[in-house]
């Protein structure tokens, strides 16, 4: 097998002129890189990609770290990002917190061994201390879902929140309950927090009281979306829920209508995402980019590998409100906070669930986050 020593030989130079010449590097005159390349074409020579990058600092590889490797939003956003690297010639190295901020240190250990050439954080909320040891590395930072001192690709997900709310209320519902609050993680997200603050937001705005009680806990998975809905369902109250996360939303209407609760005749349902399998709930809910945002995010990141000037500011992308058959009116004598009225015959929901209904979109309005 032929190595580099053997192509220095042959063309009369240093192995370390052999090894800048073939990887383009100055400080070797073009008549000895064109010798050395037809050195190592005829003698079938290919470089050592993990010698190559010991030689030069450069892994040609990026490091991402994820809360939840399994949820469809991580997913789609490594989905997103992978081709815009793979062309670029870069692998990507995925590590999963599996939802503890304790393995933080694990990965900081990973990122120094591993030698990745960037870094790129998806939807976690970095404390100083991480932000700080993130510096440290010396290498191009960008978080996706999240705001921090780091160049950051995200949607505004307290005006998600706000635009979801506004459609309800806009309906007419005065009691709308929120899912999507993290109590087991709380401090590893920076989502739950935005877009729960944005619904508190949102019905104050309206001159609606908030209620603890309509503020039901939510791990963005279906599972804690239909064990939401039992409260709902308990309460009598709600005519309406604002889940974080369409996963959680289709969770909350498979719970409402194994109660034999009418969606959307006694209760609406409203998510965020527009997940694949929305239109096959008929979901209403309030799209956002999700693959956008990772190809958006691994662009900046080619941007600060190839030295271009990136400001330490976020890249806002538009969400929009995609109307469906899961959100309408409250049931009569409702709208005041009332119960609501008992389940309607088999038959008539049927009736209604059958009625084609239109599919409307809108841009997201402002947030009306304040200053």
């Amino acid at each position: 097998m032929t190595s580099i020593r053997d192509v220095a030989q042959q063309a009369g130079v240093s192995v370390a002129t052999v090894s800048r010449a073939l990887r383009g590097l100055p400080r070797v005159s073009e008549e000895t890189r064109r010798r050395v390349q037809e050195v190592a074409a005829s003698l079938d020579y290919v470089a050592s990609p993990s010698a190559a990058s010991l030689a030069s600092g450069v892994t040609r590889t990026v490091g991402v770290v994820v809360p939840h490797v399994s949820r469809w939003f991580f997913g789609s956003v490594v989905q997103g990002m992978q081709p815009v690297f793979a062309e670029a010639g870069y692998d990507l190295l995925l590590w999963d917190l599996e939802g503890r901020r304790d393995a933080w240190g694990r990965v900081f250990g990973h990122l120094l061994s591993k030698r990745v050439d960037a870094v790129l954080v998806l939807s976690i909320a970095l404390s100083p201390q991480e932000e700080a040891a993130l510096r440290r590395l010396g290498k191009p930072v960008v978080v996706v879902g999240g705001q921090s001192e780091f160049p950051g690709v995200r949607i505004d997900d307290h005006g998600a929140a706000v635009t979801a709310v506004r459609h309800l209320v806009g309906l007419g519902h005065r009691r709308i309950a929120f899912v999507g609050v993290e109590r087991g993680e709380e401090g590893l997200h920076t989502t739950p927090r935005d877009r729960l603050a944005g619904y508190r937001w949102a019905l104050e705005e309206a001159g609606l009281e908030r209620s603890e009680a309509l503020e039901l806990t939510g791990d963005y998975t279906v599972d804690s979306g239909i064990a939401a809905a039992a409260r709902v369902v308990a309460d009598q109250g709600a005519t309406a829920v604002f889940a974080a996360s369409d996963e959680m939303a289709m969770g909350v209407l498979h719970g409402l209508r194994c109660s034999g609760r009418a969606v959307p005749e006694q209760v609406s349902v409203v998510g965020v995402d527009d997940h694949p399998m929305a239109v096959l709930f008929d979901l209403t809910t309030v799209a956002q980019p999700a693959a956008g945002q990772g190809r958006v995010a691994a662009e900046v990141a080619l941007d600060l590998l190839h030295g271009e000037d990136v400001p330490p500011a976020d890249v806002v992308l538009p969400t929009r409100l995609v109307v469906r058959g899961t959100s309408g009116p409250p049931p009569p004598g409702a709208a005041a906070g009332s119960p609501a009225p008992a389940s309607r015959t088999a038959a008539e929901r049927a009736r209604r669930a059958g009625a084609a209904r239109p599919v409307l979109a809108a841009r997201t309005g402002p947030s009306g986050r304040r200053d």
